[in-house]
């Protein structure tokens, strides 16, 4: 009993001392105020739309066995002067609805500044054909904003991953 105690005294100890990994990465999700814009109009602005697909699971054998996935969209400025103001964020299922939005007043990132949303792999709302769609406002048109999603999941001795890069929509 004793040398039960001790070890588990000791696994406490090590276990309180290592540094949580997800501590490591602080992650600025759905609380923005403090990037909201002071911007009235964006009318003499550069504004642009991008599409991003993402997949809350896909398929694999057959079309009733899937993937969940854990996505991670990352909103990056890639201008390293100039801030950029993301406008909208919406996320849509496969079937087009519109199930979340996620800005509800415009943001700006500083220059070469991400952020990122995250939906949890238990999150399937979305489903395999789900997307968001980004309305986004600049100075001028150099350097638009790059939207990348990362999908991943892992099961047993089975990990998957993938990535998908946003286009522009021009209406």
């Amino acid at each position: 009993m004793r040398n039960i105690f001790k070890i588990l005294i000791i696994a406490l100890i090590i276990s309180s001392c290592s540094e949580r990994e997800t501590d490591k990465y602080p992650v600025q999700q759905a609380d923005w105020t403090s990037k909201q814009a002071n911007i009235e109009s964006f009318d003499p602005f550069f504004q642009g739309k991008t599409y991003l697909p993402v997949y809350s699971h896909i398929y694999h054998i057959h079309e009733h066995r899937t993937f969940d996935l854990t996505i991670t969209v990352s909103i990056r400025n890639i201008s390293p002067t100039d801030s950029v103001y993301i406008l909208k964020a919406d996320y849509y299922n496969t079937i087009g609805e519109n199930i979340r939005q996620y800005i509800k007043k415009p943001i700006f990132l500083r220059p070469l500044e991400t952020l990122e949303i995250i939906i949890e792999e238990q999150d399937m709302e979305g489903g395999s054909g789900a997307n968001f769609v980004f309305d986004w406002a600049k100075r001028n048109d150099k350097n638009p904003p790059l939207f990348e999603a990362v999908m991943i999941s892992t099961y047993g001795q089975q990990g998957l991953s993938f990535t998908t890069r946003g286009l522009p929509v021009f209406e």
